[in-house]
């Protein structure tokens, strides 16, 4: 297992934190991966019964992908490599056999905000920032997968305006819209709160959960459509090449369309 991430069993419940505080909590490749098989390997024995997720360092849950590793992309497959990946993790935490908390914390965005969306149930301090800001910084895109997840929870119109808009979710609309249960205070509530529900979900009936789980993924996974040519269009654009590295100089892209 990677120390980015770090497990811990209360009782019924695990405790998975992403653990790279320097880096916001960026999400590397070794940590989607590790995320994956911690859902595959869920037991189902009764001895873990929930599972919280939530991000070390008190500023975030986890913000996006380590744009970093975007640099080592040369081919549409290698684009399409990654977007392949994303799907099996989101799909990972859809289908964990117990119920999945995200304890959200301070910023929330790309990849961290799938993951966030991909649990069964989202709570967070007020002091979230949810979105996917990629028109504005990298020009990269959401699978179709990805969409039609985000578009279930919040609405095709919002989805559609946050990401054209590049703008992020605070704690009360997200509330308003059902993207989150709760809104609490500040991190140690929102920790506190997060174990109560752990606590609550594992006096329910595991069977009940999983089907439900199961059969909403289903629903949501009859609608998959093709997308490699939009996901080309994105990665191996000009666009994008250019808006990662103004990015990660902390400059402004000029973005030429092409």
């Amino acid at each position: 297992m990677t120390s980015e991430i770090t497990t811990l069993k209360k009782g019924t419940t695990l405790w998975v934190t992403f653990n790279r505080p320097e880096a916001r909590n960026a999400l590397t490749f070794a940590m989607y991966e590790e995320l994956a098989r911690l859902c595959a390997d869920m037991p189902t024995d009764g001895s873990i019964r929930a599972m919280v997720i939530c991000g070390a360092g008190g500023k975030a849950f986890a913000a996006g992908t380590d744009m970093t590793q975007f640099r080592a992309f040369e081919t549409a497959q290698d684009a399409l490599d990654y977007e392949d990946e994303i799907t099996r993790v989101l799909s990972a935490v859809d289908q964990c056999p117990v119920p999945t908390v995200a304890a959200v914390h301070g910023a929330c965005t790309g990849g961290g905000a799938s993951i966030a969306a991909a649990c069964d149930i989202r709570i967070t301090s007020a002091q979230l920032k949810f979105g996917f800001p990629i028109a504005r910084t990298l020009g990269n895109c959401l699978n179709a997968g990805n969409l039609a997840r985000l578009s279930e929870l919040l609405g095709a119109g919002r989805v559609r305006e946050m990401i054209f808009t590049a703008r992020l979710m605070g704690a009360e609309e997200a509330l308003a819209s059902g993207l989150v249960s709760e809104v609490l205070p500040d991190e140690a509530t929102l920790m506190a709160r997060a174990e109560e529900l752990a606590q609550h979900l594992a006096g329910m009936a595991p069977l009940t959960l999983r089907a439900t789980k199961e059969a909403m993924r289903r629903n949501r996974a009859a609608l998959a459509v093709e997308d490699s040519d939009l996901i080309t269009l994105c990665y191996m654009s000009n666009d994008f090449k250019h808006g990662l590295e103004a990015f990660l100089a902390k400059t402004k892209p000029e973005w030429s369309g092409s």
